[in-house]
């Protein structure tokens, strides 16, 4: 890593940090052990303008910190924070430099979503009413990885988009497992792992992330490229004008 990677490393940890308290302490929803959290909008953001790496380590160490000063359980933060933040900003960051036919991932996606939706439907815990939530939650999930995919085939954010979606996909995926399995082995009132609260805690997490990373990125990128032009690198996802 270059010395000025190493200053955006240490700065994106200290935003991801500062605000995470702020926005969280002005506004404290969770659902189960899993916050609210836009601030994924900064290391998102880091991941594009500096790399991977500056993405994914400073996402790991910011939402750590963030949970040690919150006093949420370390281990927990390790086996489900750390993971899931390092995966999901450094897919971010190294599918966005990368150019991407748009038909390539519609239709991975759409066969993931398939075998995905199949899975669950065959699934003999779930009743009819939680497989038809299931179905149409991850429809739902399809068709918001496909409009931006479709729409900005032609865009130079075309490759964000999707680097993002499959990003957050796989963070929200590990967060939507290791989460109730900590609380089923690791709480004093144990809850049960079941399928519909792994979906749960997955669909809670990538849905409430998702729309801050793909709408807020471009313009914040754009933004950064503008002021700072000399940070802009030929293989990333737009043009200064």
């Amino acid at each position: 890593m270059k010395t000025i990677n190493v200053a955006a490393l240490a700065l994106n940890i200290a935003l991801y940090i500062a605000v995470g308290y702020i926005f969280y302490t002005l506004i404290p929803i969770k659902f189960e052990q899993v916050r609210f959290w836009p601030p994924v909008i900064v290391p998102a953001v880091f991941a594009v303008v500096f790399g991977p790496l500056v993405g994914g380590i400073g996402a790991a160490v910011g939402i750590f910190v963030s949970d040690a000063m919150f006093g949420n359980n370390l281990f927990l933060s390790l086996l489900a924070g750390v993971t899931s933040n390092f995966v999901a900003f450094y897919l971010i960051g190294y599918i966005a430099k990368k150019k991407i036919r748009w038909l390539v991932p519609v239709v991975a996606y759409g066969a993931a979503t398939a075998l995905f939706v199949w899975m669950g439907y065959s699934y003999l815990g779930l009743d009819f009413w939680t497989k038809t939530a299931f179905i149409g939650v991850a429809a739902a999930s399809y068709i918001i990885f496909l409009i931006p995919v479709v729409v900005l085939r032609n865009s130079k954010w075309r490759s964000f988009e999707v680097g993002s979606i499959i990003g957050m996909l796989l963070g929200a995926a590990i967060i939507g497992i290791t989460v109730p399995v900590f609380t089923q082995f690791f709480t004093p009132a144990a809850t049960p792992f079941t399928a519909p609260v792994a979906i749960a805690t997955f669909f809670f997490t990538f849905f409430t992330e998702i729309p801050f990373v793909i709408i807020l990125g471009p313009p914040i990128i754009l933004a950064i490229y503008r002021a700072f032009p000399n940070l802009k690198h030929k293989e990333d996802p737009s043009e200064v004008k």
